[in-house]
């Protein structure tokens, strides 16, 4: 099992490129960042955390620069979302995004994907939220056929593409990973559908994350295809948790880091290496970062 962290970077915390430095330091696999492009100031959407919604929501780094500036000063630390915002974006803009870092990277690409919560948030990209998830499906595989072919073109009920050029194609062949976002039941065959891996909330829930495993293998079995790639997004800091995501075939967990300053960052960052380093160092089941 990999390990790797996820973090709000904002403009007025610890400088990304310092966290991703840190980070590679200590020998985390990834770093990943979520995706808010503004939060409409209505609120309607209820947020799942609690009643008053963190400020970083309203502050985030747009995850595609920030993620270039770190790939400029690391050398093997996996670049990730967690997750991009697809039915908010264009695809032909957000294919040639993310080509051009994964080659400016050299192959660290790992892209995350979900479609949201914040329904006024899509309405203001234009989307409907009530067809985002075929947005997102469409987009998605868009961006594959773009990635994939020196003349692409896609035709589906939302996303029309005529055959169109593209350069660059992405170092990793035929694309980035792509990890689909989501814990609600349509999720695990989206998953299948047009993805490569999952990659879930942790909801604290061990026998009811197993179920979903199992069934993620069922569903891909029904298929005749290996069980896509895991990994927990905002895993439990917790030895023996972890330990159980690693029986149940989880290939990496995302540790949560606080929105702050070095002196908020750097000590989790190092309590958090702490933990997997005693892990491996006592021979526990967790595996490999």
């Amino acid at each position: 099992m990999r390990f790797g962290v996820a973090i709000f970077a904002t403009g007025d915390g610890m400088d990304v490129t310092d966290i991703g430095r840190a980070t590679e330091e200590r020998g985390f696999e990834s770093l990943f960042l979520p995706e808010h492009t503004h939060i409409p100031t209505s609120r309607l959407s209820p947020w799942r955390g609690g009643a008053e919604l963190p400020r970083e929501y309203k502050s985030t780094l747009d995850p595609f620069v920030a993620l270039a500036a770190v790939a400029a000063v690391t050398g093997s630390l996996r670049l990730g979302t967690g997750v991009a915002l697809v039915a908010q974006r264009d695809p032909i803009l957000l294919a040639k995004e993310v080509a051009t870092l994964d080659v400016l990277s050299g192959g660290r690409v790992l892209l995350g994907v979900g479609g949201g919560w914040n329904l006024e948030e899509m309405r203001h990209h234009g989307t409907d939220p009530r067809t985002r998830w075929t947005l997102l499906r469409e987009r998605v595989l868009a961006m594959r056929q773009i990635w994939g072919n020196d003349v692409a073109e896609f035709h589906g009920a939302l996303v029309d593409l005529d055959p169109l050029w593209q350069w660059p194609k992405p170092v990793q062949k035929p694309c980035p990973p792509v990890l689909v976002g989501g814990n609600s039941p349509g999720t695990l065959r989206r998953v299948l559908d047009y993805g490569d891996g999952w990659i879930p909330l942790w909801r604290g829930d061990t026998a009811a994350f197993g179920a979903q495993l199992r069934e993620l293998g069922r569903l891909a079995a029904e298929r005749d295809v290996p069980r896509p790639s895991v990994t927990v997004f905002g895993a439990p800091p917790d030895a023996a948790t972890l330990d159980v995501l690693a029986g149940l075939g989880v290939e990496r967990c995302l540790f949560w880091l606080p929105t702050g300053g070095p002196a908020e960052v750097v000590p989790e960052l190092d309590r958090l290496a702490a933990l997997v380093a005693g892990h491996l160092t006592a021979g526990r089941p967790i595996g490999e970062r």
